[in-house]
């Protein structure tokens, strides 16, 4: 087995390559030939799109930090729900997380994640600290951002701690006019404390206040005294809470007499609301706990509900796997304001799904032996003499074997169907042994714009008919990561209930009282991104297609950026013609708004203005073209630029060959009726034969 040596018939070759050796080899091409297919060039599979040092998978996680509002601090909500806008960023509006580690590194200091988050108040300017954790020495460094909003964005300033040992919590607070800063550098042993001497970003060691080692400490003053609560670092839990107090937070520290006490490891800084003491903690969620006796001789605490929404989206949310760190402040508008940590992967993701896919390379690698053996490349597990070694057991076993390779003739046709089975399930079982290893968590992941996230409005037009379509497209696409509200335009008969709609997001049905194709663009105030996504209730396609769609857009706002391309070229009489005409032709200039992103205001204007009437009229009579109409009106108000932009789905299904309910179900007549559609548009608002794009002309490969 391996290598041996060969007969004359090899032309003089010395060595040949075993048969087990090449289909090993063969099955292994498939399993990374698929890998690169699907994820060659997704920038997701590093966090959030970087592809420098930072961003890498790491076992520790993915986290980001994400800001939330509220009237106080039991009412929180996330950023998005706001409704912030930051043009300068194109996110419209702003939404979690608001820092990331692709925001540390894009700045210059290569970041894997960020997390526990501290807020220190500076007049109008917050400052955020919190952990980082370098690619490079794989420990945690204490980084710096600022904001000018309220925490609507912020600014990475820079690392402000970097030291030989971890580091994390950074626990900020004031004494004497001076900013001190003590974060969890337990490893050393202590407890320590820095002052900063130059804010934000110089800080230098003052005093080692603790000679006992404390994991995320933190220090408040109540009734007259400094109370320090950490949990104590044993070799393999860090559930031991303590507490000690002193007349100064530099100490000295005397342990309290309840040493140690029953409850989580901290959570975030402690609060003050309504004249209770409040403290954070956490296990896989953020809890908080009311402090309802704090004295030398006794504690007690109370755990009440926070009010945070838990994520719906699963994977598909920046925090839907976990939240360990939360950090409230109040503005001086009243309005309170929270920075929290979140993860969407679990601990030891990385390693379980390495495991896993070896696991399954290996079991393909088991079949592919099997398949060799039934092909008799494999004679035998072991030589024949060392058989006549083996005990009687041993050699029931071998014949056994051998029977059964006879059995399955590989010649007959049962014996065919039984190897090219086992072909197909080791090639599917490699394949996904790569997708293990390779793919990712299996979350599709927005992508940001300048750093920031964005959210947009799903916008589907049915009817009676189609119901079971709503229902699988509401519970598919509600769970992708930027889906803000799903709106379903109804246009004929009873409406469904929303409590059998299967959402994530809000849903909302606006029932027209006329049937026309022109409800589709009809202004809606209640609307409240600028991003539309038209999207036909009969077309599947996964999550991250979306997510590319609504990037382009972001970049280009003042386009039709959609998923399928048209070609309409001259001399008349004009044609409406499939896609394969626009790829033989290399070039489109039209995009379906059936599944195309959209500015509300700038698309839902031009479509109900009085240019754009007769159209409208046209729309009615024939009920169709309404996309048409659009592509028009974005090609007359963008002379000399681009109107339309293409994005390529992975894969798109149309569910209403399924049904028998489609609008355009004779093919034929349905582009015949475009067709002159087409020819009347033009005399109306010019042509669009000199407006081609070209496949292929963006760098990020998604528009082939």
């Amino acid at each position: 087995m391996g290598w041996g040596p060969t007969s004359d018939k090899t032309h003089g070759s010395r060595w040949r390559v075993h048969p087990l050796f090449v289909s090993f080899l063969l099955c292994i091409s498939f399993g990374v030939f698929y890998t690169f297919y699907l994820f060659g060039n997704n920038p997701n599979l590093g966090y959030y799109g970087s592809n420098s040092l930072g961003c890498q998978e790491d076992n520790d996680g993915s986290w980001g930090i994400g800001v939330f509002y509220g009237d106080s601090p039991f009412s929180l909500k996330p950023i998005e729900d706001m409704n912030i806008w930051d043009n300068k960023s194109a996110a419209w509006p702003v939404a979690n997380p608001v820092l990331t580690c692709a925001s540390v590194t894009d700045s210059g200091f290569p970041s894997n994640f960020v997390l526990d988050p501290f807020l220190y108040a500076q007049d109008d300017i917050l400052y955020m600290f919190f952990e980082s954790k370098n690619p490079i020495t794989r420990q945690g460094d204490i980084g710096v951002a600022r904001s000018m909003d309220d925490g609507a964005t912020w600014e990475h300033l820079g690392v402000v701690l970097d030291k030989e040992s971890h580091l994390s919590h950074p626990y900020v607070f004031d004494y004497n006019g001076q900013i001190y800063m003590m974060p969890d550098e337990s490893s050393k042993g202590d407890v320590r404390v820095y002052r900063a001497t130059e804010f934000p970003l110089k800080w230098k060691l003052e005093k080692i206040i603790l000679d006992h080692p404390l994991v995320d400490a933190f220090i408040i003053q109540h009734e007259g005294k400094y109370w320090m609560f950490g949990s104590y670092q044993s070799q393999v839990t860090c559930q031991h809470l303590e507490i000690w107090y002193s007349n100064s937070p530099f100490g000295p520290w005397t342990p309290h007499s309840k040493n140690p006490v029953s409850g989580p490891r901290n959570g975030g800084r402690p609060f003050l609301y309504n004249g209770n003491l409040y403290r954070l903690a956490h296990d896989e969620r953020v809890r908080v706990f009311k402090i309802e006796v704090l004295s030398v001789h006794n504690y007690k605490e109370v755990e009440v509900d926070l009010g945070v929404e838990k994520p719906t989206k699963g994977k598909n949310a920046w925090n839907g796997a976990r939240s360990h760190h939360l950090n409230v402040h109040q503005l001086r508008t009243g309005k309170w304001l929270a920075v929290a940590d979140g993860d969407r992967t679990v601990y030891g993701d990385v390693t379980s799904r390495h495991m896993v896919g070896c696991g399954l390379i290996i079991t393909a690698g088991s079949i592919i032996y099997i398949i060799c053996w039934l092909l008799g490349f494999v004679k035998c597990l072991v030589t024949y003499n060392s058989l006549k070694r083996k005990n009687g057991a041993n050699l029931v076993w071998e014949r056994l074997k051998l029977r059964l390779r006879l059995n399955i003739n590989p010649n007959t046709y049962k014996g065919k169907f039984i190897v090219s089975l086992l072909v197909m399930i080791s090639v599917t079982i490699m394949c996904v042994g790569f997708w293990y290893i390779y793919g990712g968590n299996g979350a599709e992941k927005p992508y940001p714009v300048d750093g920031r996230f964005s959210q947009f409005t799903l916008l589907a037009m049915t009817y009676d008919a189609r119901i079971w379509n709503l229902k699988m497209y509401v519970k598919h696409y509600s769970r992708c990561a930027s889906v803000r509200e799903i709106v379903v335009v109804w246009n004929k008969g009873k409406p469904p209930n929303l409590n059998d709609l299967d959402s994530t997001v809000p849903v909302r049905i606006r029932v027209e009282e006329q049937n026309s194709l022109n409800n589709r663009f009809k202004t809606d105030p209640l609307i409240k991104t600028k991003a539309i996504l038209e999207l036909d209730d009969d077309i599947m396609m996964n999550c991250d297609d979306l997510e590319r769609g609504f990037k382009i857009w972001r970049e280009n706002p003042e386009r039709l950026v959609g998923f399928y391309p048209r070609l309409v070229t001259g001399p008349p009489p004009l044609q409406y013609r499939p896609e394969k005409h626009a790829r033989k032709h290399n070039g489109y200039n039209m995009i379906l708004t059936g599944a195309a992103f959209m500015d509300r205001e700038l698309a839902f204007e031009r479509y109900w203005g009085k240019e754009a009437e007769s159209g409208r009229n046209t729309v009615d009579e024939v009920f169709n073209c309404e996309d048409v109409l659009m592509n028009f009106l974005y090609a007359n108000a963008t002379v000399g630029s681009v109107s339309v932009e293409y994005v390529k789905p992975a894969w798109a299904i149309d569910t209403s060959k399924f049904s028998g309910v489609a609008i355009s179900g004779n093919t034929q007549a349905h582009y015949r009726v475009r067709s002159k559609c087409l020819e009347k548009f033009t005399r109306l608002y010019g042509g669009l034969s000199d407006r081609k794009v070209e496949f292929r002309r963006r760098k990020d490969g998604w528009d082939l």
